[in-house]
């Protein structure tokens, strides 16, 4: 059980602004043997949308205080992803797993005030199939 509230926090806290990775810890997990595949998928995926989902409400509620330096994103990172988001639109939340611009993403759909399901569905989706990716070729080891 310890285990996998450690897979909940680490797959929470990589998707958000902090710089963690979820996809090592899963793989360890699938490689170890024993736990229940169907479980890490849903926990990681489940855990890691969260933690989208928290930079979202970043973006839509806190964005006044970009100019602090506490604020995790900074403005050419945020300036980015928005112009992702101006080429590609909400479609590039399929993106959201990626290393270095999918937080930024995250958090730009939220200032840019992308419906929340339509964000929540997008994102799952793409991390879904990461995950899912991590898994298989875990397994395979």
């Amino acid at each position: 059980m310890e285990v996998y509230a450690a897979l909940a926090l680490g797959a929470f806290l990589a998707a958000t602004l902090l710089p963690l990775s979820s996809e090592a810890m899963l793989a360890a997990l699938v490689a170890a043997r024993g736990h229940d595949l169907a479980i890490l998928f849903a926990i990681a995926l489940v855990a890691n949308t969260a933690g989208s989902c928290m930079n979202w409400l970043l973006g839509r509620f806190l964005l006044h205080w970009q100019d602090r330096r506490w604020f995790p994103v900074k403005h050419d990172a945020l300036a980015r992803a928005q112009a992702w988001f101006g080429r590609w639109g909400s479609w590039s939340l399929l993106l959201a797993w990626l290393p270095v611009v999918g937080d930024p993403l995250t958090l730009a759909a939220g200032v840019l005030r992308v419906d929340f399901l339509r964000f929540v569905l997008l994102t799952g989706l793409g991390k879904a199939a990461r995950y899912a990716a991590v898994i298989w070729l875990a397994a395979k080891i």
